[in-house]
């Protein structure tokens, strides 16, 4: 997104206080089919959807750097290889202010002034979600000095541990609203007539908002495993009051464009087309396929990735171009068989599969290991039910297996799954839960708080880099492989508030933008 399009995003998002300067103007100028103002009802619906895409554009790039995906392009320096750009991570930071949280301010405003306390509520639940994501991809963001238009363009960014507990301020004050009787709410919180609005992701149930809140609480605070301040028992008690089936999932559902609307389907998809040159890395690939548990096939593979082909080693890239497409199909690359490919599927922002690992590695942490065991295999058991539908789709033409009741039983009896406490390991729950976050950019939150350990994640590579492309891989000058540890700022933040990225750069002690991805963030310190 360029300067104009981000001064023309600012411009709409501003114009309730521009009117009002002009207002004797506008008064003999009123156009009844043109709106200068909207109702709470058909605000939230584009704060819903914006804010959740804020995850799906950032899941451009992150599973190149978790490697569910890798480049099949020889010699190229990408993602896949460490290098990234601030142009990568510009709808990261441009959703979160502009098409989504922008918004949110005048949302409750106008709820607030209505009456109408559950649009309230979710509200703070979306700001939370939006500013939780944001602050763990790029770390310090702005909020404090945030929402402000044209009276502020250079907000100043708030640490990391602010916007953390800002989440869970807003997550506590969005439950707290959602928990008031129905009497107190003036305005239907979701209706279809004449047309969809308002609670576009629950279908107007505000138990389940409170369900989200508590399970992001539990997210974030599973993040802080480096920190003294850190208590297992304190997320599991948050566990409980979080999700209690795959029906709470938070996630958008990608539907067939209707004019005007574009780009209504999804982002891992073939008409978007975003991963042409992607493929499967061998990392997830050896999961599935029986490498990394012998004699055990997961019956995902087919699903998660196509059966065929052993994945691609991260950094390398192919010879061949046709190496990797899939069968049949001879103009896509094999990414687009995959279930999270589909146009029409979904994008999961947080789900109860994820809260049911972050559960198993609470609970193990603090000894529990009964109840940790139990939460590893109802995760397992949730993932696999949730994609295991089967079914034939298109373009490009794919049948996905149906994943049986009894075949998730056997896996759950196999010896990729520990069978009693003793066998239980903080290694099986953390590879088990990478298989079920395909794709998911909170996947690199763990890997950073895990420092990408070989005995965790025990098929990860350090990229192997093209000695013809510059600039190098970061390595320590003790010889140390660095990993990626945030993402670039938003190149739009470069250009209009440039004093504040470069403070950005000196409290991280970054010499440059490849060493900057490499330092680590607040939660991912002691």
């Amino acid at each position: 997104m360029n300067l104009k399009r981000y001064i023309l995003g600012l411009g709409v998002l501003l114009s309730g206080t521009a009117l009002t300067a002009c207002e004797k103007f506008l008064d003999v100028n009123d156009n009844p089919n043109n709106p200068v103002a909207s109702t709470p009802n058909f605000l939230l619906p584009g704060i819903i959807s914006n804010g959740i895409q804020v995850q799906m554009f950032t899941a451009l790039r992150t599973p190149y750097i978790t490697q569910y995906v890798v480049s099949r392009t020889p010699n190229s320096l990408g993602n896949d290889q460490y290098f990234f750009t601030n142009a990568n991570s510009t709808n990261t930071f441009n959703y979160s202010y502009f098409q989504a949280g922008g918004n949110i301010p005048v949302m409750q405003k106008a709820a607030e002034a209505e009456g109408s306390v559950y649009y309230v509520g979710a509200g703070k639940i979306m700001q939370a979600v939006i500013l939780a994501h944001a602050t763990d991809m790029l770390g310090d963001i702005p909020y404090s000095e945030a929402y402000q238009g044209g009276a502020n363009f250079t907000p100043k960014y708030d640490p990391q541990e602010k916007i953390y507990a800002v989440v869970n301020q807003l997550c506590d004050e969005g439950a707290v609203e959602m928990s008031k009787p129905a009497s107190a709410q003036v305005r239907p919180f979701y209706s279809t007539a004449p047309s969809e609005s308002g609670d576009i992701l629950y279908k107007g149930d505000p138990a389940k908002w409170v369900r989200l809140a508590y399970a992001l609480k539990a997210r974030q605070a599973q993040h802080l495993t480096k920190k003294a301040s850190y208590k297992a028992t304190d997320v599991l008690a948050l566990c409980d009051k979080a999700f209690q089936s795959s029906a709470d999932d938070a996630q958008i559902n990608f539907q067939t464009a209707v004019a005007p609307l574009t780009g209504t389907t999804n982002i891992f998809g073939v008409t978007r087309a975003n991963f042409g040159t992607a493929t499967f890395s061998s990392n997830i690939v050896k999961y599935l396929n029986g490498t990394t548990f012998p004699g055990v096939v997961d019956p995902r593979l087919g699903v998660l990735t196509p059966s065929t082909g052993s994945g691609v080693n991260p950094g390398v890239g192919l010879t061949s171009a046709s190496a990797n497409i899939t069968p049949g199909s001879a103009n896509v690359t094999d990414f687009y068989g995959g279930w999270y490919a589909r146009d029409l599927g979904y994008f999961e922002a947080i789900t109860y599969h994820e809260l049911k690992f972050i559960e198993a590695e609470a609970a193990f942490l603090a000894g529990d290991k009964t109840r940790s065991l139990a939460a590893l295999r109802e995760g397992i058991r949730a993932h696999m039910a949730k994609v295991g539908g089967g079914g034939t789709y298109s373009a490009p033409l794919v049948t996905f297996p149906t994943i049986l009741p009894g075949q998730i039983a056997a896996y759950l009896a196999s010896a990729a799954v520990p069978q009693n406490e003793g066998a239980l390991t903080l290694r099986s729950i953390m590879e088990q839960k990478y298989i079920a976050m395909f794709l998911n950019p909170d996947s690199w939150s763990d890997l950073r708080r895990y420092n990408y350990r070989s005995d965790l994640y025990v098929n990860f590579l350090f990229p192997t880099y093209n000695a013809s492309t510059t600039p190098p891989l970061p390595v320590a000058a003790n010889g140390d492989k660095l990993y990626p540890r945030r993402l670039l700022p938003g190149a739009t933040e470069v250009t209009v508030n440039p004093n504040a990225v470069a403070a950005l750069y000196a409290e991280a002690g970054a010499t440059s933008d490849q060493d900057y991805v490499t330092k680590p963030l607040w939660f991912d310190r002691p």
